[in-house]
């Protein structure tokens, strides 16, 4: 069975955020991934794009009942009806988790994917940094400047 890499963030996300999103898709696609998104726009729209363009295969799990709204450049998508609860079915269906950019429903999949543990789970470029009471950043998420260097952080294929 093909590798699955859960890979979340904002619908709306600027330049640097979508470069690094489409990016790490075309990596995820060229080493035989799956890709497992929301299936909308911004980073889900990036990473998708990314990965096709390499012919990779992408799955979005859609928050509503039915497929309206799902981007273009998805091989599969899922109607859950879950709303925001379907992010709890992206983090779960990956071997790894790449969180890029920040919003609120991003900061819920990073926590959900942390709740999860057994799996690495990376924060690429700038985005949410979690930090304990005293200002110390709390251990567990990788942080990673580059597509490469997140892929080479989730050791999937070391």
């Amino acid at each position: 069975m093909a590798l699955q890499v859960a890979v979340c963030g904002p619908a709306r996300c600027g330049e640097s955020e979508w470069d690094l999103a489409h990016e790490l898709g075309r990596l995820l696609a060229e080493r035989g991934a799956v890709v497992i998104c929301g299936g909308h726009g911004g980073v889900m729209a990036a990473v998708a794009a990314g990965a096709r363009s390499r012919d990779g295969v992408v799955v979005g799990i859609l928050p509503g009942a039915d497929r309206s709204g799902a981007g273009p450049d998805l091989s599969v998508a899922i109607a859950t009806g879950l709303g925001q609860a379907r992010n709890s079915v992206i983090v779960h269906s990956g071997d790894a988790v790449v969180v890029v950019g920040g919003s609120w429903g991003t900061l819920s999949e990073l926590a959900l994917a942390m709740r999860r543990g057994g799996v690495p789970v990376v924060q690429l470029g700038d985005g949410w940094r979690l930090v304990d009471a005293e200002g110390r950043q709390v251990p567990g998420v990788r942080h990673a400047r580059t597509p490469a260097e997140a892929l080479d952080l989730t050791g999937l294929w070391a």
